[in-house]
């Protein structure tokens, strides 16, 4: 084979390559989203069936809500899916994500120590956090602007405390280990349920305040703003969200049990 053929089949090798190389690239995207999603298992439980229905992986990067939104706005991720309504419809107004489509729900659940020396059990959120604080009790909180951590810091606003107690400490951690913290030390912490299910290092803890609406957490997905961020795949991206609330994924979230027990709520549409 003379020179100038075999540069030439080099230079369409490359090319071939090349284009492969860019379709796998094209077929892999990435998702900022919250720990509570990832440490419930519930992604082990829907990438793989979303996978199977597109061909495009999905690379998570479990945040807490806040630091996922500033990840869109960054441009880092392609996708967020996230549990803090006010700051996601801002994330929207403000240019960085596409429409914002609920997803499915949850709530959260005040935990703490079995024998409950406070007499927090109950339906009343509010009434809870006042006894916490009043009793100087231990309290874990997130601290990182996480979804949890906003709906924490709600609460302690209806409670009308500023001061939450001398056993107030933020751990700026996500769901997992600030459970594992309260686990250790006997306190109180304000968990989703999904994480909380899927939680194995409980110790003398126990779920003391549930049923209260105020608990309620609905999640949200919006593909980010190619506008603001041209790298962003926003084809693959809206695969996804197109998925998430379709039928099939609707089913699939339905279908995610700990225990018989189901973690999450799928709600699209409402």
């Amino acid at each position: 084979m003379n020179t100038f053929k075999s540069r030439i089949l080099k230079a369409a090798f490359g090319a071939t390559l090349a284009v492969a190389s860019l379709a796998a690239s094209a077929q892999s995207i990435v998702m900022a989203s919250t720990t509570s999603t990832e440490q419930s298992g519930l992604f082990s439980h829907l990438l793989p069936a979303f996978k199977q229905a597109s061909g495009i992986d999905i690379k998570v990067v479990a945040l807490g809500t806040g630091q996922a939104l500033d990840m869109g706005r960054r441009g880092d991720a392609d996708v967020v899916f996230v549990h803090d309504q006010v700051a996601e419809e801002k994330f929207v107004a403000d240019g960085f994500g596409l429409q914002r489509q609920a997803v499915m729900y949850n709530d959260f659940v005040l935990i703490g120590p079995k024998a409950d020396p406070l007499g927090t059990k109950g339906k009343d959120i509010v009434e809870a956090m006042k006894k916490v604080a009043a009793g100087n009790a231990a309290f874990i909180s997130r601290g990182d602007k996480s979804g949890t951590h906003a709906a924490e810091l709600r609460f302690w606003k209806m409670a009308g405390l500023d001061a939450k107690g001398s056993g107030y400490k933020e751990c700026g951690c996500g769901m997992g280990p600030a459970l594992n913290i309260a686990a250790s030390s006997g306190a109180y912490v304000l968990a989703d349920r999904g994480t909380w299910l899927n939680f194995k290092n409980r110790a003398d803890l126990a779920i003391l305040v549930e049923g209260d609406k105020r608990l309620f957490n609905q999640y949200g997905v919006m593909v980010v703003n190619p506008a603001k961020h041209p790298q962003v795949k926003r084809a693959e991206a809206q695969k996804f969200v197109d998925w998430i609330v379709s039928p099939a994924g609707q089913n699939a979230i339905a279908a995610y049990k700990i225990g018989g027990e189901q973690l999450f709520f799928p709600n699209a549409g409402q």
